[in-house]
């Protein structure tokens, strides 16, 4: 889980009139600080001097500062994907959606408050200001009624309500307050130790039958979220399922390919996507009675992928028309065209001439030969290497001759420098149009950083 525990510093306290003067955000994945913006803002309006008695902060601090509007970016950025946490979250969280309606954006999130986890994890104590509730657990609170000192208090004080509710349990009561919880045959145990790390979960039913399997980055975030839902097909799931098992994967990659293999081999009832074996196109490529190297596209079984598999035809037909464009080819020799005569492509791909007999064949073969060879470069042998399922541990996914072989864990202390110490960790598995799908999503994502293992040892970044 993502977390953005923020603070802010304002002219007053009423949502519509009063304005930000400072902000704070801490951006938190799990319990660990992974990012921090602070700033002065400008509220474009006198700041009461009540205000400044309290804060510190007066007209001249925030005269040069930015306006709401230059920081509002940074902001959307920072608290993208993840709930927003602050003390009396009902206080800053209207107050900094004011802001963003200003600028005419819906700026919305999901919250949590640390004064009501407190109260709920921490029974007992005389305050639950934050003031009272740091001094009282030792936690420092410097810099009191300014944002980054408050937010860096909140931080620990987060830190330590999350090891109180060392299952989660408390939380998603809390983040999903407004929603109703399903109906479960699953004793509450079951859920408890659902971890939040990737992987892949499987629902049972009352003769432990594996209905539906299904991949998350966070297992237990994604298994309640079935349980939340509204819809009917949900709800029938959540009804048959009896209990809940998973498997740990380490990483994102390795969660997506288990997923694949596990909804092939059990044909789950609550799964359709994967259940039938879809038929993907190929680019194929002959030789034709004139001696002439021709593409064409062609349907395989996912058994036999053959060069580059394509879920749908307009992708097959657009990587033709670009190996068409890069090396010269005649459309009608490409398999976007089926006419007599010369070709003539509404795209305007011009050839030079060897549909009309105007070139040697020989030098046109030399081009469709690099284009096949171009289209055949992902046929290589190379590892993806990810992270383990612990510290200690590092994930591999292993391709030979562009097909998946499987994929496996080992230890950083384990004697491993390239393929043939990689076989020794191996776990099999097949190679269908889905796991290439997969692989080859993965690193055409260019949001990633991956590493490569390939046969000469080296470990590369794409």
């Amino acid at each position: 889980m993502v977390y953005a525990v923020l603070d802010i510093e304002t002219t007053g306290k009423r949502v519509g009139q009063a304005r930000i003067t400072e902000i704070c955000v801490v951006r938190m994945e799990e319990d660990k600080v992974i990012n921090k913006f602070v700033s002065l803002i400008n509220p474009q309006m006198p700041i009461p001097k009540f205000i400044t008695q309290l804060t510190g902060i007066d007209d001249d601090m925030v005269r040069s500062a930015p306006n709401f509007e230059e920081v509002a970016e940074r902001i959307v950025e920072i608290t993208e994907n993840a709930v927003v946490v602050a003390h009396n979250v009902n206080f800053d969280y209207p107050i900094l959606r004011s802001e963003f309606k200003y600028l005419g954006y819906n700026f919305k999130r999901k919250k949590l408050c640390t004064v009501r986890l407190a109260k709920r994890l921490m029974p007992g104590k005389f305050s639950y200001s934050l003031g009272r509730l740091c001094s009282s657990l030792g936690i420092p609170l410097v810099n009191r009624h300014r944002a980054e000192g408050d937010t860096d208090a909140t931080v620990i004080l987060f830190q330590r309500l999350m090891q109180l509710d060392s299952d989660g349990i408390i939380f998603d009561s809390f983040l999903n307050s407004r929603k109703t919880f399903l109906r479960s045959n699953v004793d509450r145990e079951t859920f408890a130790k659902l971890p939040q790390r990737p992987g892949v979960y499987f629902f049972k039913n009352s003769e432990n039958k594996i209905i539906y399997v299904g991949k998350a980055i966070r297992i237990k975030e994604r298994v309640l979220s079935h349980f939340y839902s509204k819809s009917e097909s949900e709800r029938s799931l959540c009804a048959a399922t009896n209990d809940i098992d998973f498997i740990e994967t380490g990483n994102e990659l390795v969660a997506l390919l288990m997923e694949a293999e596990e909804i092939q081999k059990h044909l789950p009832e609550f799964n359709s996507v994967q259940k039938k074996s879809r038929i993907p196109y190929c680019i194929v490529h002959y030789t034709n009675q004139k001696g002439i190297i021709q593409l064409a596209l062609d349907r395989k079984s996912a058994l036999d992928l053959g060069v580059r598999p394509f879920q749908r035809r307009e992708g097959a037909i657009e990587k033709l028309t670009e190996l068409c464009k890069e090396f010269d080819l005649c459309p009608k020799y490409s398999g976007l065209q089926r006419i007599k005569g010369g070709c003539g492509h509404p795209a305007n791909l011009d050839c030079s001439g060897v549909c009309r007999g105007m070139e040697d064949i020989e030098e046109y073969n030399r081009r469709a030969k690099s284009a096949i060879a171009a289209l055949s470069d992902s046929r290589r042998n190379y590892a993806i290497v990810e992270n383990g399922r612990s510290r200690e541990e590092l994930a591999f996914v292993l391709v030979r001759d562009g097909s998946y072989q499987g994929y496996g864990f080992y230890n950083h202390d384990d004697f491993v420098q390239g393929f043939l110490e990689l076989e020794n960790f191996l776990i099999p598995q097949r190679n269908t149009f889905y796991t290439t799908r997969i692989i080859s999503s993965y690193l055409n994502d260019k949001t990633r950083k991956i590493r490569l293992m390939v046969p000469e040892l080296i470990h590369s970044d794409v």
